[in-house]
């Protein structure tokens, strides 16, 4: 439903992500200068394609006064979504840095101070929409690290000129963007946000919670009752569109998402969901050694890595939440934060890693000493990204070393005798 960013980024190699680098008017490492020189060089291409969409836009509804509000001063190619839109990284997310990077103690800590900040509006949410508070939280901590990429220049971008650029300019994304163009058209129409403020991803994802324009017209609330549907600037209205979303495709209230299980040694098991009482009888247990609640439950087994790592059943909310991004690990990420919030513990069996992992604390620790050493650029976070992973491996061609570009606790040693 929601193909923003993260669906994008994922299916490319997340994200993702969840995530972003400065591109300005350099050339990215890696790249050539043909994107920048190209977009320059087609302001007046751009702005005839422009007025030609301006007749797309009066057929469906959108005034010429809201047309000219929306473009004014946008008059050439956004090269950082150009740049965003054609680059596909070199490295994939194996599956232990995905959930390492969302399902970490600092998203923990935070999902737990947020849930106490907002708990009057998230009772009140829970009461009218009948969904979980912490999976919301869950969901706000991976699409905006809690708001705080609402303040980022590198994750926030003019919607209306990064999806003109999309039409424009991406012969892939064409189609999407220019539906996308004109739902956020309506959006300015309506009235429920101010131009200056109509900002999103490189792909158009808007808000706290990061709606695509059309999901934003289909599930949009105005929560806090001040007549406006502000996803961008009012957390409940953001908290109450997410869990629109999640009831109007299903969810059930009461339940949860699923459970970290133990397979049977040498088990074969079939496609498809079974209740949870034949999971039960095949031999599929409970991680924590708990019995399943509503046995009559239907559930489907997931191996995100293999037998090697954790392994889930999974129920009729954990496919709702792929309503919301369509990928198997985004939802289990969710499922297994909002758990780690609300009190529970981690998983039983650790994801399957070459290495002895960190605490996020201490790959920040890792991060700065890497910096001081004068290989690592990016922001002290915590999180194994792409500019992380090059960094660590520069460090280990310099020293010696496999340059396998993990976090781990061997590396970490190595630089504190730095």
């Amino acid at each position: 439903m929601k193909m923003n960013s993260n669906n994008i980024e994922e299916k490319s190699g997340n994200r993702i992500t969840r995530r972003l680098a400065i591109f300005g008017g350099m050339c990215f490492v890696g790249l050539t200068c043909s994107v920048p020189a190209m977009a320059l060089g087609s302001d007046i291409a751009f702005r005839r394609w422009i007025a030609d969409f301006k007749k797309t836009a009066l057929n469906a509804g959108i005034t010429s006064a809201t047309f000219n509000l929306a473009f004014k001063g946008v008059d050439s190619p956004d090269p950082e979504v150009l740049k965003k839109a054609a680059y596909q990284p070199e490295f994939t997310d194996p599956t232990w840095n995905y959930f390492d990077n969302r399902v970490q103690d600092n998203a923990i800590a935070l999902g737990r101070a947020h849930g106490k900040k907002w708990a009057k509006w998230l009772n009140a949410i829970e009461k009218r929409f009948g969904v979980d508070p912490n999976i919301l939280l869950a969901i706000w901590s991976i699409e905006s690290d809690f708001g705080e990429a609402m303040d980022r220049d590198t994750a926030m971008r003019d919607a209306i000129r990064s999806l003109a650029t999309l039409g424009y300019g991406d012969k892939r994304r064409a189609k999407y963007a220019q539906t996308q163009l004109i739902a956020a058209l309506k959006i300015l129409q309506s009235g429920d946000i101010d131009r200056a403020h109509l900002q999103g991803s490189w792909a158009g994802a808007l808000g706290h919670t990061q709606f695509i324009p059309t999901s934003y017209l289909i599930y949009a609330v105005d929560m806090d009752g001040d007549g406006k549907r502000d996803i961008w600037t009012s957390v409940p209205d953001a908290l109450a569109t997410a869990a629109n979303l999640l009831k109007k495709n299903g969810w059930q209230e009461g339940r949860g998402w699923g459970y970290e299980v133990i397979l049977p040694e040498n088990g074969k098991f079939p496609p498809g969901s079974l209740t949870l009482a034949e999971w039960a009888k095949m031999g599929v247990k409970r991680a924590d050694g708990k019995p399943f609640a509503y046995p009559s439950d239907k559930a489907t087994l997931k191996l995100p890595d293999g037998r090697k790592g954790p392994v889930f059943l999974v129920t009729k909310n954990f496919f709702v939440i792929k309503r919301y991004n369509s990928a198997d690990r985004y939802a289990l990420a969710v499922g297994l934060l909002s758990d780690r919030i609300a009190g529970r513990p981690g998983l039983v069996k650790d994801w399957n890693r070459p290495f002895t992992p960190l605490t996020i604390q201490e790959r920040q620790e890792l991060q700065t000493r890497l910096t001081k050493l004068g290989y690592y650029h990016g922001n002290i976070d915590g999180k194994n990204g792409e500019i992380t992973k090059k960094a660590i491996q520069a460090f280990q061609s310099r020293n010696g070393l496999p340059t396998d570009g993990n976090p781990s606790r061997e590396l970490l040693t190595i630089l504190r005798s730095r």
